[in-house]
């Protein structure tokens, strides 16, 4: 997905020169660079929380103005290391690094509203996800009043995602697939195989091109926004085409936040049995545990059975654990069917390995070593252990610092973004995308309701 910044960029590197000069290996780079930092600081009992600051939930204009006064200083020490990480960077490809910090300012300050925007407790009651207002907000910017050219060396959309990806491997250590237990995983893996296949099918069969059928098949089948943009980098998919399957990730999944639960409730569902229904078939992490909150407070009502902890517990395995793991899986494999089978490289036969690593995404191996080394971490660690000890002081300010990367990616898509690109797409996304929703539905229902239902009713007596 190229910017128009870089159409300026030098012509393609080889040899150990590649190291320094292409995006995929800074994002490696700054990536793990982080990841180790952390983890160095998390061993000698210091937080990286302080410099990985994000904004807090808030409900006036005094708490905000009290969060601001409490932690500017970490605001600003976050732009000063993330401006000369990228700044360097940029440098080293051959950009002019006066442009980039003046764009970059602008683009961390605007990142850094919406992300106060998106925690404010009213948020969601106005459906002011994150991603979305990015989007919007940079459509609106760059369609009504245009971007100047000192802008453009700032949206630098590729370099964060694949900045952000590397940290998500952070997010998902291998001892995932042992936590979430085997039906989770088996459930999961079904879910996201039958909804991917799905999408994709429709989306080529309309006529879709196949990388933009693939963006929108692990969008439906992994996690939403976060598989959307990851498998957008991965084959090398247009611009456009992370945007629309974003656009239609939230608003599917704005739509079952207030559906599932309503539907579950009418059914008499136990809160384990729809906890994991709402896993298998949300789009969205937030908005699922938006479901899966409102669900827990029917317990007990009108007959439904489990404890009220059940259903968020249900909708975890499901979702965050069980199908949020297959973004590094989907990202592999269909970066390697991209550059083996669908880029037409002018010869007839095959690429051979040489040419296939040269093509591969290098930042998809960035995300399978940062969750190597979380995995490595945590070896000893039971799930509860480690959301008590690792995930407080190591992993969510690597969660927070790869959801501002994502933030300045979701802006930049929507300044280097014209509507008519968007409008250009039609129908047919919608289409493909809502075929895949209605087998996502059905299929999760039956998973969750008959064939898995005595694990997820333990689950909802018991607990994990």
């Amino acid at each position: 997905m190229p910017t128009p910044s870089q159409s300026a960029a030098q012509p393609a590197p080889s040899g150990w020169r590649e190291l320094i000069a292409k995006e995929d290996w800074w994002a490696i780079w700054i990536g793990l660079g982080l990841v180790v930092a952390a983890v160095i600081a998390y061993k000698f009992g210091v937080s990286f929380k302080w410099i990985a600051v994000t904004p807090q939930k808030w409900s006036t204009f005094g708490d905000l103005a009290t969060q601001l006064q409490a932690n500017g200083l970490r605001f600003l020490a976050l732009f000063v290391l993330w401006t000369v990480l990228f700044g360097i960077a940029v440098t080293t490809m051959g950009f002019k690094l006066g442009e980039f910090v003046g764009a970059f300012a602008f683009v961390f300050v605007v990142s850094a509203i919406i992300f106060f925007v998106g925690v404010w407790d009213q948020a969601s009651k106005y459906n002011l996800e994150p991603p979305l207002v990015a989007l919007v907000l940079g459509l609106l910017i760059s369609n009504l009043f245009g971007i100047p050219n000192w802008l453009r060396t700032g949206l630098r959309v590729e370099f964060f995602i694949k900045t952000g990806i590397v940290l998500l491997g952070a997010q998902l250590p291998f001892t995932l697939i042992a936590w979430a237990g085997p039906v989770a995983i088996v459930q999961a893996a079904i879910i996201s195989l039958v909804t991917f296949g799905t999408i994709y099918f429709i989306a080529v069969k309309l006529g879709l091109d196949r990388r933009f059928a693939a963006v929108l098949g692990t969008g439906g089948a992994v996690c939403g926004v976060s598989a959307a943009i990851a498998v957008a980098g991965a084959v090398g998919a247009k611009k456009e085409d992370a945007p629309i399957a974003i656009t239609l990730v939230i608003l599917w999944a704005i739509v079952m936040i207030f559906a599932l639960p309503l539907i579950a409730r009418s059914l008499g569902l136990s809160t384990g049995v729809a906890g994991a229904w709402i896993g298998a078939s949300e789009f969205a992490d937030a908005a699922g545990f938006a479901a899966a909150q409102t669900y827990s407070g029917f317990a007990g009502q009108n007959g439904i059975t489990g404890t009220p902890e059940a259903s968020v517990q249900a909708f975890t395995l499901m979702k965050v654990i069980g199908r949020d793991m297959w973004i590094g899986v989907w990202a592999l494999v269909l970066s390697i069917i991209a550059t083996t089978r669908w880029e037409k490289t002018g010869v007839d036969s095959r690429a051979n390995a040489g040419e296939i690593w040269r093509r591969f995404p290098k930042f998809v191996v960035g995300f399978l070593i940062a969750s190597a080394i979380i995995t490595f971490v945590s070896q000893g660690y039971s799930y509860d252990q480690f959301k008590k000890t690792i995930t407080p002081d190591l992993v969510a300010p690597l969660i927070g610092l790869r959801t501002w990367a994502f933030t300045f990616c979701f802006f930049s898509i929507g300044l280097s973004t014209r509507l008519r690109e968007l409008v250009a797409a039609g129908s047919r996304p919608f289409l493909a995308f809502t075929g895949g929703v209605i087998v996502n539905v059905i299929l999760g229902f039956v998973l969750s309701s008959i064939v898995f239902a005595s694990f997820w009713e333990k689950l909802g007596q018991a607990g994990p």
